[in-house]
């Protein structure tokens, strides 16, 4: 293990070391590459076991696509990701079947992601007979009204089909689908955002729970960091591709250390009186493109500290405390 990290081997579930996705920009007739989408850029970074990491960061930024490399639904161009010490971007489909029932992945849309001809008891307990859980329909069923009652609904919902269900309830099935066939690792992609503010503290209460319950360990992917705060143990600040800042919890919210981070706490709604005061960072400019990302560190072109030195050098990452990683000229006392 690099210097990512100085956590036991035995501790850790997901390494990603130098993780690299970029996708290609073709024009003309003939369809030639002119270029490259950095989505994913050089990240590197570990999730403990029975933890919860939150991923956090704009719009477009690559925190989906690095959730989907992580459990090779997307192919990785360049790095490493260890699942439990078994390399993953190199596997093929073949190789990678037994581990899709430790890897799952609960989608942001509950309305596009059930298929609407199906019902409940066969989109949760599809994988289920796919991967011999179940050795028939009967024992399928049984399973499926299991997993769904400890997910919040009612046996007899079972044979209901998608369009018959609310949001939050549609959200409840994936996450039953996604815990089905008994996973240790699950990645939720904005499993929340899509739903009301009063439904999404129902939802992550109910992953927490069934964390505690099956022992899961989870990368919670999300731009809502009062939803991270609650939920999350460690914590990824994404920038353009790139994880500017990484840390436990308390490190990230109680130290930021770089500006991106900073301006994104800065934003957040607070209903403390001691933090009504609290300065506002307005961050100037659009995001860049990420097929044409900026010289040196990428986020120069809108930090508010910016130096002559953040556009001619990329930042290192480094650990200024133990656990505490982050890419920054300023904290590294350049200028």
């Amino acid at each position: 293990m690099d210097a990512v990290s100085k956590i036991r081997d035995e501790e850790v579930l997901v390494q990603v070391d130098n993780l690299k996705k970029y996708f290609p920009i073709k024009k003309g007739v003939l369809r030639n590459t002119v270029g490259h989408v950095k989505a994913v850029d050089d990240i590197s970074f570990t999730i403990r076991k029975g933890r919860t990491m939150g991923l956090v960061g704009e719009s477009g930024c690559g925190k989906s696509t690095t959730g989907r490399v992580l459990l090779n639904l997307l192919k990785a161009t360049e790095g490493s990701v260890l699942f439990d010490g078994k390399e993953v971007t190199t596997m093929s489909r073949k190789e990678i079947k037994p581990l899709r029932t430790q890897m799952q992945i609960i989608f942001q849309d509950p309305y596009s992601s059930l298929n609407p001809r199906l019902p409940v008891s066969e989109i949760v307990g599809e994988a289920m007979l796919q991967h011999g859980i179940a050795k028939s329909k009967n024992e399928m069923k049984e399973r499926v009204i299991d997993i769904i009652g400890k997910c919040g609904l009612f046996p007899e919902q079972a044979n209901r089909y998608p369009h018959q269900f609310s949001g939050g309830q549609r959200q409840r099935i994936c996450i039953a689908r996604a815990l089905a066939v008994g996973p240790r690792f699950v990645v939720c992609d904005e499993a929340v955002s899509a739903l009301d503010v009063s439904i999404q503290s129902q939802i992550i209460n109910l992953l927490k729970d069934m964390q505690d319950e099956m022992g899961l360990t989870y990368l919670f992917i999300s731009h809502d960091l009062s939803v991270v705060k609650f939920i999350s143990d460690d914590v990824g600040v994404m920038y353009l591709g790139q994880l500017v800042e990484t840390g436990e919890k308390g490190q990230i919210f109680g130290n930021p250390l770089h500006p991106y981070t900073e301006a994104l706490l800065s934003a957040v709604p607070s209903f403390d009186p001691s933090a009504r005061n609290k300065k506002r960072i307005i961050l100037e400019g659009d995001i860049p493109s990420p097929a044409k990302p900026p010289s040196g560190c990428r986020f120069h072109t809108r930090c508010p500290y910016a130096q002559e030195i953040c556009s001619a050098k990329v930042p290192e990452r480094i650990e200024k405390e133990p656990g505490h990683f982050v890419m920054c000229h300023k904290v590294q006392g350049l200028f």
